[in-house]
């Protein structure tokens, strides 16, 4: 796949770039390496004073890199500037969090005593350079959310980010040296997804970090266990949306129209699989259907876009593939299912889709359905709701609608998930910890276990 920007809005290629060459890799590598020795002594303190001017920066900044974001991978405009302003955000709540998430533990007297010991700490440290392997649906907030973290706690960082999109790529390494961390603390890598186990496998690259497809996810934790170093991979997505009975279905409606287009449908953590209890399933479906049809599906630098096209014409085909397959096998289509007319062909667009009646022998039943289509089962009971949401190779989050409180207290207990979100729709926060079981990874991003993940936690003993 080459090295470039072309609009999805109109398969325009826009600018291309050339890969790094072995020399440039090496210059790279070994500049990762000779930073990491003096930035890991630098302070806290000095850290959060860096990383809040890259977030004033990017914050200023919020036009201009969301407009190349939009132009790169098709989000409507004004989701761009909001993944920025989120990123920020976060950036500040790691610097003024980091040195707390990251201070000395000390462990109980008594334990301290009986091993032989006068005093005993837990001191959490840098491992060192750290690969980053990110996608292009959110390609600032997914960088941010392990660079944050991985730069307050003294690492540094190399990123390969996807291939469609290179400018904001360059960006993330030019906003870093604009707020003054040191040259080498954060470097983008224009590399080929085939260079990727050279670099994984030099000795000066420490641990390694993927969000993407579970192929992307098994090549890089293969290389990494092959060479005994520390992943933390957020693979895909199908998450459950549970509603029952006692659910307030209006509002549960409204906000699963948002759970499943939100970036164009093109999220590991977007609501996929609706789950409605038989009670309120009519009504339910009714309402979403409505919603999702209503949407306006166009120009995602159109303020008043909800759905702009897919990132790319094979990500569109793919889509496609799975809903023919549905309809094939008996599904039925209460919205979309289509290219959109007049746009279908410009861009790499399609409607916003409601499949019924889905069944085990169809694809999209186990598979992800990575654009705006959203697949509808009807429940019997608690029991079938719990089976069906369980019955995915994934597990990263899941939503529950119900206002009875024993029943929450079983999706939480019950539910194979990294989260469960009750009364709302599932979103990412600086202050949570994030991640998935199953096919969908393993490690946890963002909140105290994210920063903790690349770091050598030391005991340190003193004899009496």
């Amino acid at each position: 796949m080459p090295i470039a920007t072309v609009n999805p809005a109109n398969g325009e290629t826009l600018r291309t770039y050339d890969a790094l060459g072995a020399e440039e890799i090496e210059r790279r590598l070994a500049t990762a390496e000779e930073t990491f020795r003096t930035y890991r002594t630098t302070s806290f303190a000095e850290r959060a004073r860096l990383m809040h001017r890259a977030a004033d920066l990017l914050d200023a900044d919020q036009d201009t890199i969301g407009g190349v974001m939009t132009t790169e991978m098709g989000k409507p405009v004004k989701q761009a500037r909001a993944e920025a302003a989120k990123c920020a955000k976060s950036m500040r709540w790691y610097a003024d969090h980091a040195a707390g998430l990251l201070a000395d533990e000390l462990p109980a007297d008594s334990d301290v005593k009986d091993s032989g010991a006068s005093r005993v700490l837990v001191r959490y440290r840098p491992l060192g350079p750290v690969l980053a392997v990110m996608p292009w649906n959110f390609p600032l907030w997914q960088v941010i959310r392990f660079a944050a973290p991985a730069l307050m706690a003294g690492n540094v960082g190399l990123l390969k980010h996807a291939s469609n999109v290179p400018q904001t790529a360059l960006y993330l390494e030019d906003l870093f040296r604009r707020a003054g961390f040191p040259e080498g603390c954060f470097q983008t890598l224009l590399i080929g997804s085939g260079a990727v186990e050279a670099v994984l496998r030099d000795p000066r690259v420490r641990a390694a970090t993927l969000t993407g497809s579970e192929p992307a996810g098994r090549a890089v934790a293969s290389v990494a266990g092959d060479e005994i170093k520390k992943t933390v991979l957020e693979l895909g997505g199908s998450d459950p949306y549970v509603v029952m009975p006692s659910a307030d279905v209006d509002r549960a409606a409204r906000t699963a129209v948002t759970a499943r287009v939100q970036n164009n449908g093109q999220s590991c953590i977007a609501a996929k699989r609706f789950i409605v209890h038989t009670d309120v399933f009519d009504a339910f479906a009714e309402r979403f259907t409505a919603g999702m049809a209503a949407l306006k599906v166009g120009d995602p630098m159109d303020e008043d876009t909800d759905v702009g096209p897919l990132s790319s014409e094979q990500g569109r085909r793919d889509l496609e593939e799975l809903v023919d397959d549905a309809v094939e096998n008996g599904a039925n289509v209460l919205c979309g299912g289509e290219r959109p007319e007049g746009l279908g062909e410009r861009g790499w667009y399609y409607a916003p889709t409601v499949l019924a009646d889905i069944t085990p022998e169809m694809r999209v039943h186990q598979e992800e359905t990575f654009g705006p289509v959203a697949t509808l089962y009807r429940a019997a009971d608690l029991d079938e709701a719990l089976a069906l949401a369980n019955d995915t190779p994934f597990g990263l989050s899941s939503n529950v609608w119900t206002r009875d409180e024993s029943e929450i207290d079983r999706f939480v207990r019950d539910l194979e998930a990294g989260a469960v979100y009750v009364n709302g729709m599932t979103a990412s926060h600086a202050a949570f910890p994030f991640g998935g079981v199953k096919r969908s990874g393993y490690g946890r991003e963002l909140a105290e276990h994210g920063i903790r993940e690349f770091c050598n936690i030391t005991t340190v003993w003193h004899g009496a």
